[in-house]
């Protein structure tokens, strides 16, 4: 909440100024259709990703379906958790329901909700740390990235070479499935969700291309903002760009208000000042980043809501 009213207060400074609004107004008069248009295709081709991804997933334990059924599932699910603080929880819900009435056993569809939400925070750690390694001299972005390598390097040292730890995080782990049968189930169906995969494609090369899918699910949403600068005609700023964009999701992430509503166009106004274009170039940035990411998906989710909806009543 302390990052959100500074990161606030950073845009209200910001914009604060006449000139500066009229600048992000005249920006925004001024956009390039086609550019923007642009724009548009690189976040449906994000919300794709995890449709691809999760199809991988169901198919791999056994349930066949498209890609194109996927995506309005997805979309909804999207839809639902950008209405109210704390979506995700009926998001995962509404999509868990839907997955049973299609064929998928209660396991598969735990194991293949949790392994998603893993690998899509994988795909934006992924994000983060390049955007850290890639940054200028201004913001963060080298600290970050000692950092942020430090901690997993440190954290994967320790798991990997201390017995006592990790048979620490096993006796733990043991009585959170002893008293939740859920999550019993949960973490069972994963572990076969796992060893089913190695069982068709043995290693780690089947894993590859879920993988990608959670870290492309990011790059192309980075390049929709990306595209939004082209059609406005601001500069990119390259070398923070990236970072700006992944801190930027982690607060959008915890679903403080309805889809990071103020907080995801507070944020990333100022990280990208602070990587070098004028507040209402960024401002007008943020706005229009917005739009494609949240807005438009918003509205064609719920529109795929309303028709899984009124087929099922029918």
């Amino acid at each position: 909440m302390a990052a959100a009213a500074l990161f606030t207060a950073a845009l209200l400074g910001a914009v604060s100024r006449q000139g500066e609004l009229l600048r992000a107004v005249e920006l925004l008069a001024r956009i390039d259709p086609a550019k923007a248009f642009v724009a548009l295709l690189c976040e449906a081709v994000a919300l794709l990703c995890p449709a691809a991804m999760q199809r991988w997933l169901l198919t791999t334990g056994g349930l066949r379906m498209t890609t194109v059924g996927m995506v309005p599932l997805v979309l909804s699910a999207n839809a639902i958790a950008g209405v109210l603080p704390g979506g995700a929880v009926f998001s995962i819900a509404w999509l868990y329901r839907q997955l049973r009435r299609r064929g998928a056993g209660e396991a598969l569809t735990a194991a293949v909700l949790v392994v998603a939400g893993g690998l899509s925070a994988l795909g934006l750690l992924v994000v983060i740390v390049l955007g850290a390694l890639t940054a200028g001299s201004r913001g963060p972005g080298p600290v970050a990235a000692v950092v942020v390598l430090a901690t997993l390097a440190v954290v994967g040292l320790v798991v990997a070479r201390s017995n006592v730890v990790r048979r620490a995080m096993g006796q733990g782990w043991a009585r959170v499935e002893a008293r939740y049968g859920r999550t019993r189930a949960a973490g069972k169906a994963v572990r076969g969700l796992v060893a089913r995969a190695r069982r068709v494609r043995p290693g780690v090369r089947p894993w590859l291309w879920p993988v990608a899918l959670g870290v492309l699910n990011w790059v192309f949403d980075a390049a929709c903002l990306v595209a939004g600068m082209w059609a406005l005609g601001v500069p990119v700023p390259w070398n923070g760009l990236l970072l700006a964009y992944g801190l930027v999701q982690i607060p959008v992430s915890a679903r403080l208000t309805p889809g990071g509503i103020g907080i995801a166009e507070a944020s990333l106004t100022g990280l990208l000042v602070v990587y070098g274009l004028h507040p209402g170039q960024a401002f007008a940035a943020a706005l229009v980043y917005r739009l494609w990411s949240y807005w438009v998906p918003q509205l064609v989710g719920w529109g795929c809501w309303l028709g899984i909806t009124v087929r099922e009543a029918r």
